[in-house]
């Protein structure tokens, strides 16, 4: 009999990053893939990107809607309320053998207490890792301990994962999941992804994705567009800040930006292969998101840090940190755009969906029995 394995996802670039190994799962004899859906992915404001989803192919068993149409603290834990809620009918229904959780994200700590208390084994991605801005960082510790298995990006962030008690037989270096995006997508022409977004041909271009710091305050978003006020012969294209708490500010305060600027667009979500297409012309990506440290590099754009939300996470010579000044942020986009050293690659070679799904060929049962590992 087939092994159930279910993979859950809440937001667009988790889903970018999962897609390849959702895609292996479905077509392999040995497992039975289900797709739960839920938070962003099924809210018209962040662009209902559930649709992205079936129109990959996918069946997705189960769509569980959490989102309260707010982004306060308050909002958010009861969202997290309502999502162990709602999980936990879910999983009653679907039965699954073995849950993947990708990240850090406040879903899928709902999601992984109730996995473990319905007794189903987690196998965790993007563990290890650190991000001292945002609350995202006990959470993803905080899954790494309720997970069974383990699959980092970096050969460092195994180590912390096995520094938190986890034995090393459990964890395994694979790479970067949105490495593989990159070695398997054909990406647009420039042409074809300016003609698609209708930015001017003649301008250069800035990628700008910022999201709340969750261990501090959303204000720095003024700052960062103080910054791109001295840009007007330059196409700004910024993609929707998520739905943490201070979401919504961030997105509002970026529509009256680009409601004043005509070299200025937003989008709800560019989807895979366009976001990827845009990093890969933009002379410069700016903002907070985790993708600038990590698949950015591979494209050889260079990616300007801003504030303290990815600080304390690992990341190459072409990301330039900055504070949330608008002095500093001009000058680190103006060095940015002055890099010219070789890319460093650290996250592995892109081959990571056949390495985590021959991991679990080998295990002879999924289980959540574990014990503590001591250093």
């Amino acid at each position: 009999m087939k092994r159930k394995i279910c993979i859950v996802t809440g937001t667009r670039a988790e889903y970018g990053l999962l897609s390849n190994l959702a895609k292996k799962l479905r077509e392999d004899q040995e497992f039975d893939l289900q797709m739960v859906v839920t938070g962003m992915h099924l809210s018209p404001e962040f662009g209902s990107t559930y649709k992205e989803i079936e129109n990959d192919g996918f069946f997705i068993n189960e769509k569980i809607e959490i989102l309260l149409s707010a982004d306060s603290p308050t909002s958010i834990v009861k969202s997290m309320g309502l999502a162990t809620i709602s999980f936990a009918d879910a999983f009653n229904r679907l039965q699954p053998d073995l849950l993947i959780i990708l990240g850090d994200r406040f879903e899928m700590l709902a999601v992984a207490q109730t996995a473990l208390i319905m007794r189903i084994p987690i196998a965790h991605i993007h563990g290890g890792e650190c991000t001292f801005g945002a609350y995202d960082d006990a959470i993803r510790h905080s899954i790494t301990k309720m997970a069974t298995w383990h699959f980092t990006s970096t050969e460092s962030h195994r180590k912390r994962v096995i520094q938190l008690g986890e034995s090393p037989e459990r964890v395994f270096n694979v790479g970067a999941m949105g490495i593989e995006n990159i070695v398997n997508l054909t990406l647009l022409t420039r042409q074809e992804l300016f003609q698609t977004l209708q930015l001017d041909e003649q301008r250069p271009m800035f990628l700008i994705t910022y999201h709340p710091e969750t261990n501090g305050h959303n204000n720095g978003v003024y700052e960062l567009l103080k910054t791109l006020e001295n840009y007007p012969d330059i196409n700004l294209v910024f993609t929707k800040s998520n739905a943490d708490n201070g979401g919504r500010f961030i997105n509002e305060a970026i529509q009256q930006f680009t409601l004043k600027h005509s070299n200025a667009k937003i989008f709800d979500s560019l989807g895979q292969l366009k976001y990827l297409s845009t990093v890969k012309h933009a002379d410069v990506v700016i903002g907070n998101s985790s993708s600038g440290l990590i698949e950015v590099p591979y494209l050889e754009t260079p990616t300007v840090n801003c504030g303290s939300r990815q600080e304390g996470r690992e990341h190459p010579n072409s990301v330039f940190d900055t504070n949330l000044d608008a002095e500093n942020i001009l000058i680190s986009i103006e060095k940015a755009r002055t890099f010219s050293d070789k890319y460093e690659h650290i996250f592995g070679d892109g081959i990571v969906s056949e390495k985590i799904i021959s991991v679990l060929r080998s295990l002879p049962s999924f289980s959540i029995q574990k014990g503590f590992y001591d250093l």
